[in-house]
């Protein structure tokens, strides 16, 4: 039975934008410019300066800037003893008429006779984007699109508020495709996964050199000391939190200045905490991965239980061949992974990724999980709320004990054929292997293979019910559960 697909207003939607100077028709530009308008126009918007140093004899300054580009230039109005001025005046160069490549920033103290000199900063235009464009290095570089509500201007709570983030995985994109869709920004609230509204993007990933790119999935994610000098968990974790906290500050700093809680969202910082729904998540992820394995046990069974007999007696043959021409194993295994590849081709995502309510399961959350989720560290809930939640927790981490205890079990059982841990078991296991290697060195390899394979697939008539000999051997050898306490 096919699962239903996410709620249609958390789901992706494309759109057909007006693009440049022309509309998007297919993959291709119906112009000759990018994706955004040409930039013909250099502006400078000169804001505010803080804390500027008195240069006349009464210790104040009267303020000014004054901003060059080649023989070009341009000065804001001046204030009268002010040494935290804020003018917001905007000055515009024409392109065509830059013939600079620094463009200077200089602020000054207005005098009778002369101007002092105060301070100033250069800024070299070949840094400047002309076309709002991004150069990445390595094409598993993701974009994160933040939305959020400023809370620092008057009256606002003082806090910026979450609206929505957007990630793209440029890996993901085919090259000089453009992708304009209109992306769903949702926040997860403590009454549950919640729309905030649309975000519509325009993207494209380009490259100059296929060749590069294709090569760069070669080399190692990290530099070099990264694996001559592994760091531990502990230590990344360390420097991961104190690179937030560097990077925090520095933009804290900037015009209009990033918030801690901005950094801290954008950067995922909350991941690593505790969540019922996250681990669900994960847990069904894992499942995911290994239904491919699953699926192919239960062909495989119904294979050898000859339930479609044209199919088993085709694997028989393909079988034969294989056992008789062994060079062709490899090449056929490879051949059959392509044409998977091809057949599944068809089937390529056609969007970007975008969030995944139902992966996340975030669209059916327990409320009670939804308030473990949002709750402070340590926490602020009642003793017999936190009970009951350490309760459940037991409770799952038994079921996930259990599971682990039974791998452990079983390769401990695999490691007791040889160590003597059960003196019966193992005397008949190296009479069995010594027959073996007897057996195996005077039969040809063939030989072998063929029966094996023919007694694995035999019809239904020639099996019992009951498990086999080595079976039964595995699961009377000892484990060290014996000797838990």
């Amino acid at each position: 039975m096919e699962k239903p697909g996410q709620n249609i207003d958390f789901a992706l939607k494309e759109t057909s934008p007006k693009i440049g100077a022309g509309a998007v028709t297919g993959d291709k530009l119906s112009c000759t410019y990018d994706l955004v308008e040409q930039m013909h126009y250099l502006y400078v918007r000169v804001v505010k300066a803080k804390e500027l140093p008195g240069k006349d004899l009464t210790g104040s300054c009267d303020p000014y800037v004054e901003v060059k580009l080649g023989n070009y230039r341009g000065m804001t109005k001046h204030f009268e003893k002010k040494s935290n001025p804020e003018w917001r005046q905007v000055f515009a160069f024409s392109k065509e008429r830059i013939q600079a490549s620094i463009l200077e920033v200089i602020v000054k103290d207005k005098n009778v006779m002369l101007d002092d000199f105060i301070g100033g900063i250069m800024f070299d235009l070949n840094e400047i984007p002309k076309r709002y464009t991004w150069e990445v290095f390595d094409t598993c570089t993701v974009i994160t699109f933040g939305a959020f509500d400023n809370g620092h201007i008057p009256g606002g709570s003082g806090k910026d508020t979450r609206i929505g983030k957007v990630r793209i995985r440029l890996s993901t994109l085919e090259s000089d495709r453009i992708y304009t869709h209109s992306y769903p920004l949702l926040v997860f609230h403590p009454s549950g996964i919640k729309k905030t509204g649309e975000i519509q993007l325009a993207v494209r990933f380009t490259c100059l050199s296929v060749i590069n790119m294709l090569h760069m999935y070669s080399q190692p994610l990290l530099p070099k000391m990264h694996y001559i000098h592994p760091l531990s968990v502990l230590q990344l974790d360390s420097l991961r939190y104190q690179a937030m906290n560097i990077v925090s500050a520095r933009l804290n700093r900037a015009e209009p200045p990033l918030r801690k809680e901005v950094v801290e969202y954008m950067l995922d910082v909350d991941s690593h905490m505790w969540s019922m729904r996250r681990s669900k998540a994960n847990f069904f992820r894992i499942m995911n991965v290994l239904s491919g394995l699953v699926a192919v046990t239960k062909w495989f069974d119904q294979i050898c239980h000859w339930r479609n007999p044209i199919t088993t007696v085709l694997i028989h043959v393909l079988f034969i061949i294989l056992v008789l021409y062994p060079e062709l194993i490899l090449p056929t295994v490879f051949l059959y992974l392509f044409l998977i590849g091809i057949w599944n081709f068809r089937w390529r995502p056609r969007h970007p990724p975008h969030m995944d309510t139902r992966l996340s399961h975030a669209d059916a959350v327990h409320p009670d999980e939804l308030d473990e989720e949002f709750d402070t560290f340590p926490t602020s809930r009642s003793p017999a709320i936190v009970r009951m939640r350490y309760d459940r927790l037991r409770s799952i981490g038994g079921r996930v004990q259990t599971v682990i205890g039974d791998l452990a079990t079983q390769g401990e059982r695999f490691l007791s054929l040889l160590s003597w841990r059960d003196p019966r078991a193992t005397t008949l296991f190296l009479f069995f292997c010594l027959i073996a290697a007897v057996v195996l060195y005077v039969t040809p390899f063939q030989v072998v293979a063929l029966l094996t394979g023919i007694y694995l697939l035999r019809h239904p008539r020639f099996r019992h019910k009951l498990p086999s000999v080595p079976l039964n051997l595995f699961r009377r050898l000892p484990a060290r559960s014996d000797s838990l306490i």
